[in-house]
């Protein structure tokens, strides 16, 4: 055997060594790296949706942008691709089809049973700290609701609201009276009966809302802490909060009989999206469903403003127990606020 010979090795499939190793190895290194990184984050993420968990810091902040990890995995797929690496490109499609998976609009869509007997426009707006107060009057003017939530109401948010609203169309309001974002107000065209509301670092009224027809209502003001790295807890505590009320009204009262739904609106800033598993709990009791998502909408970005739309995320919700159909659920823009307004069209049926 001469040296070019003996140089010239053979693996076990028969390619020559350096062929093989060629074909085990990406050819990209700097590329396959990167490309690992990404998907490891990616897929650390979609595990945490997987597994109904919010994580730790920083886990529930990506989690509210969820559909933004298709930038990262695409990125990571195509770099595999550079590479070469058949075990990347193969992570990195199974990565974003996880994505695309959990993209699909969370809870059921089904329509109530029995007629319908009332209709109600419902408005959801955080004016952050009262400065979209005078934007928002403008928008109420327009799509004239019958009931108006209006998270971080500061006291002269709610002076304004009382004296820019005619007291002829919106006579009834309840409120926490209180400065910057603990402020929270309800401004109804309906009777409102006082209620306890849910309990809070920021105000959350709630009230029971006369509907035509005498139809009661419970109505309740939603706006929990963010889900910043200290005040995760308070975060998760204050969804379980409004996680209970909403089963609430999937047990119902002693008037109605034990299993009845008790017709609930819960409304405003939940600083939640349904990649949150804190949020889904509060659908998964059965008791409400989200009104933006009955009506085709359930992506639409609230929040920030200052992202262009495709970009943010939906966390200001109308939700509403199933004796509740939905539609033409739309956000608008509201000057000098970080959030849009949510306005809904519920329409209450009765049951057979």
């Amino acid at each position: 055997m001469d040296s070019a010979t003996a140089a010239e090795t053979t693996s076990q499939d028969g390619w020559p060594e350096s062929q093989a190793e060629g074909r085990r190895r990406p050819r990209h290194r700097p590329s396959a790296w990167l490309a690992a990184l990404l998907l490891s984050g990616v897929t650390a993420i979609i595990g945490f949706r997987l597994a109904d968990s919010d994580g730790f810091t920083p886990v529930p902040q990506i989690l509210a942008f969820l559909p933004w990890l298709l930038a990262p995995a695409i990125a990571a797929l195509l770099l595999a691709a550079l590479a070469r690496w058949r075990i990347g490109l193969l992570w990195g499609v199974i990565a974003l089809g996880g994505v695309a998976w959990f993209l699909e609009p969370y809870g059921k869509a089904d329509d109530p049973r029995g007629p319908a007997v009332a209709d109600v426009r419902v408005m959801a707006s955080n004016v952050e700290f009262g400065k979209g107060t005078q934007d928002l009057i403008k928008a109420v003017r327009k799509e004239k609701p019958d009931l108006l939530f209006v998270p971080e109401c500061d006291y002269a948010c709610s002076d304004l609201l009382r004296d820019e609203l005619p007291r002829s169309e919106y006579p009834y309001r309840s409120a926490s009276e209180a400065s910057g974002a603990e402020g929270s107000v309800i401004v109804s065209k309906l009777r409102l009966k006082k209620a306890n509301g849910v309990a809070g670092t920021l105000g959350m009224p709630g009230a029971v809302a006369e509907l035509k027809g005498g139809h009661q209502v419970r109505i309740q003001l939603a706006h929990p802490m963010p889900p910043l790295p200290k005040q995760l807890g308070t975060w998760r505590t204050e969804l379980a909060g409004l996680r209970d009320y909403a089963a609430e009204g999937r047990r119902g009262d002693g008037n109605k009989g034990k299993g009845q739904v008790k017709s609930t609106i819960i409304a405003g800033d939940f600083n939640a999206t349904q990649d949150h598993a804190a949020f889904r709990d509060i659908l998964d009791t059965g008791g409400v469903r989200d009104a933006a998502r009955l009506s085709g909408s359930a992506r639409t970005p609230s929040w920030p403003t200052a992202l262009f739309s495709p970009l943010g995320t939906q966390i200001d919700h109308v939700l509403a127990t199933p004796d509740f159909s939905a539609r033409d659920a739309h956000f608008l823009d509201i000057d000098n606020t970080d959030h849009r307004a949510l306005v809904v069209d519920l329409t209450l049926h009765k049951n057979r």
